[in-house]
């Protein structure tokens, strides 16, 4: 059954789990703090979905969008003496988008939410290699770029949290970041997220390729 639920476009991914600030300063997203301020603590959510790179959802509509975002809990909102605000969000499920109405300058969509399963035995194995893997990444990346050694810090042994966990951390193309946050089971995420950590740390270690992005912390899942 679809849900109607106010957007937020960004040029990045979140996932369950993933804590984001954010700054906001246009009128309609200051507008709608202002309307969810109205409300309940746990009530005031609102939907991050990712735009396609030289899309528009206000002129291309739903085909500027990746299909699958997330739903997002306000935990902290401070409204500034300009009528702007700064928010701490919290990424809570899935959701495909089935719908959106660009009529208004306050995108709104119809959506699905997303059911995650339960972690299988072969998402148990999965996850360790998966794991591993991951862990070797890291520290091939922060070695790349002068950050020290990342193996002692902890990773999660949730087959579930682990996969997200991979899809917010790993530098790669908006495509294919967001075919991890919309595969359907935490297995096939797993696996897409193996064959993935395996070719960049590859690349990494070839050519001593550092992506061309932020690698700044985005938040941390919870």
């Amino acid at each position: 059954m679809s849900t109607a639920l106010a957007l937020f476009p960004l040029t990045t991914v979140l996932v369950p789990g993933l804590v984001m600030p954010l700054h906001i300063f246009e009128p309609r997203y200051r507008s709608l703090m202002e309307d969810l301020l109205l409300l309940d603590e746990a009530e005031r959510v609102f939907g991050i979905t990712s735009v396609r790179p030289g899309r528009s959802p206000e002129q291309q509509g739903l085909d500027a969008l990746y299909p699958v975002g997330v739903e997002v809990v306000v935990r902290s909102m401070e409204r500034l003496e300009d009528g702007r605000f700064d928010i701490t969000t919290i990424g809570r499920r899935r959701f495909h988008i089935d719908e959106v109405d660009t009529s208004m300058p306050l995108i709104r969509a119809d959506v699905t939410f997303l059911n995650d399963d339960s972690p299988s035995e072969r998402a148990q194995i999965l996850a360790r290699e998966v794991a591993e893997a991951f862990a070797v990444y890291r520290t091939t990346l922060a070695e790349r770029v002068g950050q020290g050694d990342e193996s002692s810090q902890e990773i999660p042994d949730d087959p579930t949290v682990l996969s997200f966990l991979v899809t917010a951390a790993l530098v790669v193309p908006p495509d294919e970041r967001n075919a991890l946050l919309s595969a359907p089971t935490t297995d096939e995420r797993l696996v897409l997220a193996h064959a993935l950590l395996a070719r960049e740390t590859t690349f990494l270690r070839a050519f001593g390729a550092v992506p061309s992005v932020d690698l700044g912390d985005a938040g941390s899942v919870n």
